[in-house]
């Protein structure tokens, strides 16, 4: 009896020692400040490159989560150009997801939901200023007026012919598509998709999940409906593994420092993706 407990003992010493061990080695990164570390997202030998895709929402002066501070937005966007990110959009990802196509070194996909007035008058000079492109997820029930504080038809046209917007799809209503029966989900995705190709002359391959909620019934339904992918808000990196009709985005938010939080995002999830924590 005594030998067996010295044994117990011994194996918790020694797995006390070995998760010490690997706090030690992962504290410093977890510490080390974002200003001094660069993110990459890298190369998987497997699952081909990794890809960011970053998820902004109203970029203004509201002091709400969903509001990034015009400033802090161009401070993230000059990030991004000084430190070699090439931009690019959902159909690049796509053909390097499906295709094998390839892409640019620090590729970073940024997206913004619903379609607010913000993101014409503020985030798109800034992206203009900088040479990004960004891709922008409209709720199509919502422009030209029909709900104020979102951008027009004319305005989304002149983004999509400037070459660094991508207008596609967020449904017409924003109602999460789980709480809808198979026909209003149909009827979300098919007039949101033919609204905008019709308004703007262009192909609209792409869906953002209102609210992020989706199932795999939902996914299917997606796919029936002429889309090639569709993005959630699930935390982590996409790279071959992701299913492209869940695809992982990075939400950036307004925090009581919110450029730290950005190069915390950029840089910590590539870490614990790595270990494994978050994946879909």
């Amino acid at each position: 009896m005594g030998m067996e407990y010295k044994k117990t003992g011994e194996r918790v010493g020694f797995g006390k020692r070995l998760l010490l061990l690997f706090f030690l080695i992962l504290l410093p990164l977890l510490l080390a400040s974002p200003h001094r570390l660069t993110a990459r997202p890298g190369l998987d030998s497997v699952n081909g490159p990794k890809v960011i895709v970053l998820n902004y929402h109203k970029i203004d002066n509201m002091h709400i989560s969903l509001s990034v501070k015009p400033e802090d937005f161009e401070r993230q966007m000059k990030y991004l150009t000084e430190h070699n990110f090439h931009s690019i959009t959902p159909q690049e990802l796509y053909a390097a997801l499906v295709d094998g196509a390839e892409l640019p070194e620090n590729p970073v996909l940024i997206t913004f939901d619903d379609g607010y007035m913000d993101n014409y008058t503020n985030a798109y000079p800034i992206l203009k200023k900088y040479g990004l492109k960004a891709t922008i997820f409209v709720i199509t029930g919502f422009l030209d007026r029909a709900q104020p504080g979102y951008f027009t038809w004319g305005q989304a046209a002149e983004m999509e012919a400037s070459g660094l917007i991508n207008i596609e799809s967020h449904t017409v209503t924003h109602t999460s598509l789980t709480d809808l029966t198979e026909e209003q989900v149909k009827m979300e995705l098919e007039r949101s998709k033919n609204d905008i190709e019709r308004r703007l002359g262009k192909q609209v391959d792409f869906l953002a999940y209102p609210t992020g909620t989706y199932n795999l019934h939902i996914a299917a339904l997606v796919k029936e409906a002429g889309y090639k992918g569709a993005f959630t808000v699930k935390y982590g990196n996409v790279d071959r593994a992701s299913n492209v009709f869940a695809i992982e985005r990075v939400p950036v938010f307004h925090t009581e420092n919110t450029y730290r939080s950005f190069l915390e995002r950029l840089q910590y999830i590539p870490i614990f993706e790595r270990l494994g924590w978050i994946k879909s």
